[in-house]
């Protein structure tokens, strides 16, 4: 597959974040549903930063990469729901884990983890029934249980905006996420730097919001072919 417009893709996402970020913004290249071609083709272009949504995917590919991952220069982010069966495998191989959502799951990655691994905690902001995330007002406490595990690094959170064009919607979503990571620092003293929320249809709103991470496949790579 061709990813010739790659570069002008994301020339105009980076004067998108130009005339709307508040803070510095890093892009994570999406490349579900692609090859690696799609992964090497984001880093001939500076990005470093790969985000799967499936554990098994994710493998696939860091094994058919190999040796060429590191050279590369490839930090993996699993940005997906994290079942716990899951967890075995996915310690030890991704940069950030985005997607804890309850205490369950991060005491078992912590037990599977045998080195320090960065990971966020995922928050249903929209209250959204068919997406992942602990409620927000669960997300104190579950920070303050996260960040006392031994092995895992509580760095930030994340949430997912509900499917809309609408901007005031978007970004009343983004805007609860920032003030619940303010509110965890006032009431819990853990101060999480990392947002990691807004996708190809929402970033600018994200970004606008004080995003500090954003996911993007389809406006950098173009339509994907969906895997089952």
């Amino acid at each position: 597959m061709s990813f010739e417009a790659l570069p002008e893709r994301l020339a105009q996402v980076r004067a998108e974040l130009a005339r709307r970020a508040v803070q510095p913004v890093t892009i994570v290249a999406v490349t579900k549903g692609f090859g690696t071609d799609a992964i090497c083709a984001a880093a001939a272009v500076g990005i470093g930063d790969i985000g799967e949504n499936r554990v098994q995917e994710a493998v696939q590919k860091q094994e058919e990469l190999g040796a060429r991952s590191q050279e590369l220069g490839i930090r993996w982010h699993l940005i997906g729901h994290l079942q716990r069966n899951k967890a075995r495998v996915a310690a030890g191989r991704f940069d950030l884990v985005h997607s804890l959502d309850s205490l369950e799951l991060a005491r078992e990655l912590d037990r599977r983890s045998t080195t320090p691994q960065r990971v966020l905690l995922q928050v249903n902001v929209a209250r959204e029934s068919q997406k992942s995330g602990c409620a927000p007002e669960e997300a104190a406490a579950l920070a303050r249980e996260i960040a006392a595990l031994g092995a895992l690094r509580l760095e930030g959170l994340m949430t997912l905006a509900p499917l809309t064009d609408d901007e005031d919607v978007q970004r009343r979503t983004f805007r609860g996420l920032r003030v619940l990571r303010d509110r965890i620092k006032e009431e819990v003293g853990v101060w999480l730097p990392t947002l990691s929320m807004g996708m190809s249809g929402d970033y600018a709103s994200a970004a606008q919001e004080g995003a500090t991470v954003i996911r993007l496949g389809t406006v950098l790579f173009g339509p994907r072919a969906e895997t089952p």
